[in-house]
């Protein structure tokens, strides 16, 4: 059981955050991936440069977006430059080191669904769709992925195969001629998963306290291979917590004002 003093979503977030170095240039997704960003960037990584898909750059936003057209990102920004130029001169141009994804689905690849559940022509749920996570995951010099596990979000077998990870495994990627090594690790609310070197298949590299291995099991879609050396991570506490908790709260506050939009006169008619 998780400890009361924290959750598994801010021992995730607080995790994920943690992956980030200071100075990288990240291209984050909406969500926990924008979340575990903003995280780093209000801790250990003040000189994080944070992108979003709408063109914004070096974004420092107050509060977390509610999407990637979010007045915040724009507000906040560097500079914002037109889609085309995101992709072509930064993304393609191999300027991103990071690109921060989630995803409904993941298979023991890495490779991700974000586009439907079920099948392609008549599917279960129509989800948010592909966006800007193909190029990403093609593009930026390495991924890192935040999710739930589940055995419906960790699949032996994707709906849809929206982003590339290591595609087969063992070279597969590579073959490709794909120009990114992939995702380095994908962080759940169970631990965390990480390419092996060999086979690139993920396995389990580390837990959260209190936590286990058959937690972890059970709650993954494929026979979860495991390290031979299972670290045990630390608790979340101290300033990344509080500064989470400060964060979620400021962002519950800001997007629960009622909008007000004043409206011209109606002109006066005789």
């Amino acid at each position: 059981m998780t400890p009361a003093r924290y959750s598994r979503d801010e021992i995730m977030t607080v995790t994920a955050a943690g992956q980030l170095r200071n100075g990288a240039v990240c291209f984050a997704g909406i969500g926990l991936p924008s979340a575990a960003c903003n995280l780093a960037r209000m801790t250990h990584a003040p000189d994080l440069v944070l992108i979003y898909e709408s063109g914004t750059v070096g974004t420092r936003p107050a509060v977390l977006p509610l999407s990637i057209g979010d007045g915040e990102l724009a507000e906040t920004a560097t500079c914002i430059v037109p889609l085309p130029e995101i992709f072509a001169h930064y993304l393609q141009g191999g300027r991103v080191d990071v690109g921060f994804l989630g995803a409904a689905q993941i298979d023991r690849f890495g490779n991700l669904n974000s586009t439907v559940i079920g099948d392609y022509a008549h599917p279960k749920v129509r989800l948010p769709g592909a966006g800007g996570a193909p190029e990403i995951a093609t593009y930026a010099r390495e991924v890192l992925i935040v999710m739930k596990q589940s055995p419906r979000s960790c699949v032996p077998r994707l709906d849809f195969r929206t982003s590339c990870g290591y595609l087969s495994g063992a070279g597969a990627r590579r073959a490709s001629g794909c120009p990114g090594q992939g995702p380095r690790a994908v962080i759940t609310d169970f631990g965390v998963l990480r390419p092996d070197p060999q086979t690139e298949e993920l396995e389990l590299t580390a837990l959260y306290p209190g936590v286990t291995v058959e937690e972890a099991r059970a709650a993954t879609g494929w026979p979860l291979k495991v390290s031979a050396a299972v670290q045990i991570l630390p608790a979340p506490e101290g300033t990344a917590l509080a500064k989470l908790r400060d964060l979620e709260s400021r962002t519950q506050a800001a997007h629960s004002r009622p909008i007000r939009i004043k409206l011209p006169n109606a002109p006066h008619r005789a």
